[in-house]
């Protein structure tokens, strides 16, 4: 055998081997291929899901608002001096007609009569921000008074959503005074005009169910439904992702097959979204685990 032909046989021994070595290190991807297409379930996405369901769904503008007394009333002197007697101190029940205060409007130089201060109303006593000796004129508020048998709510809403407010507009209120607890109350009076200086319109909302523990002065955290449907689609806000300006969603089916969707929204809150279009009731959407979807992989469902 010449040397030009063992040349070549070597050459073939080691192209035969490497073409070998190539095989070998193929056979178990080739193998790991054909179990996870059999398994199948082993590459599957682990996601949440929720089916679509009728709900009532609300839109709510927090806002927050103080306590006060129905009818609340200043009370004012007739006639400017200094004030020379007090006759009910805050918290005191007065009468309409009763003399509360007198008023000394003596001069240097000159005496007059006392001149009395007397309530216009019935009620309690809720403010009096004067003391015996100061010097009032008649625009003076010597007393506030008020029915406490009767409160309400009286607060500030901002120009935009002065459109959506209306007359029996329901709201939930939580106070500091009482935590834990949550209070009805609805729209009662809507102010015509807003204010210039603040760009805001005045309301004030009644208890739909007065409490005993609740007094004039409270502060109060108001949540303002402004929009309210009922029985329509509705799905945690969290199962739906913004992609390029379009909203979707991944519905699951039968085969535990993810299936990219486009949906139209409605109204939402913190904790739900109002779908307008692209899902139907009773569809299985993924609602944790979607962002690492894509349309048409496998997903295996955990509670």
């Amino acid at each position: 055998m010449n040397k030009k032909k063992i040349i070549t046989l070597g050459i073939l021994f080691l192209i035969g081997l490497f073409s070998l070595l190539i095989v070998v290190s193929l056979l178990p991807k080739k193998e790991q291929a054909n179990a996870e297409q059999r398994g199948g379930q082993r590459n599957a996405t682990t996601v949440r899901v929720t089916i679509v369901e009728p709900g009532t769904i609300e839109r709510s503008v927090i806002i927050n608002g103080e306590i006060q007394a129905r009818n609340q009333v200043t009370i004012f002197p007739t006639v400017g001096g200094r004030l020379a007697e007090v006759r009910h101190s805050v918290g005191d029940r007065v009468n309409r007609g009763d003399i509360v205060a007198y008023i000394d409007p003596s001069r240097p130089g000159e005496v007059y009569s006392r001149s009395p201060v007397v309530s216009t109303v019935s009620g309690t006593l809720l403010n009096a921000p004067y003391n015996i000796g100061d010097t009032l004129t008649t625009q003076s508020g010597i007393f506030v008074v008020g029915d406490l048998s009767s409160l309400l709510i009286e607060t500030h809403i901002a120009e935009r959503y002065v459109a959506s407010i209306t007359l029996g507009m329901r709201a939930e209120l939580k106070l500091e005074a009482i935590p834990g607890e949550t209070f009805a109350a609805a729209v009662s009076e809507i102010n015509p005009v807003l204010d210039p200086a603040t760009r805001t319109l005045r309301i004030r909302l009644r208890f739909l169910n007065p409490d005993t523990r609740i007094r004039a002065g409270m502060f109060a955290t108001i949540s303002l439904i402004t929009n309210r449907k009922v029985n329509v689609p509705v799905i945690p806000r969290n199962s739906v992702i913004n992609t390029y300006g379009s909203w979707i969603v991944f519905v699951v089916d039968e085969n535990n097959t993810a299936h990219r969707r486009e949906v139209t929204l409605g109204i939402e809150n913190e904790e739900f979204i109002e779908i307008l279009s692209g899902l139907s009731m009773e569809d299985t959407v993924v609602s944790a685990g979607q962002n690492f979807l894509s349309d048409g992989d496998l997903v295996r469902i955990v509670e």
